[in-house]
């Protein structure tokens, strides 16, 4: 329905917004008009892609030797609420 940049008026947009959220969200932009001018950009998100850095914290955290060892009973009896 909608080609890659469209020009829609408001009144349009607002009748068939939906409609104009599934374009943006399939890559498409749609531009709203008010008066003949474009007055908003309605755009698929760009999701950010968050790249892993492995080892950057190394030296930086310390466990104890004990750390996984089993609670006592008076600390597991907070955690179970006795």
């Amino acid at each position: 329905m909608y080609t890659v940049q469209d020009i829609v008026n408001m009144h349009e947009a607002k009748t068939h917004f939906s409609q104009l959220v599934n374009a943006a969200a399939e890559g498409r932009e749609i531009l709203i008009a008010k008066a003949g001018k474009p007055v908003a950009k309605l755009v698929p998100i760009q999701e950010k892609k968050t790249r892993v850095r492995f080892g950057i914290l190394k030296g930086k955290i310390h466990l104890s030797e004990d750390f996984d060892a089993p609670l006592s009973d008076d600390i597991l009896d907070l955690f179970e609420g006795k």
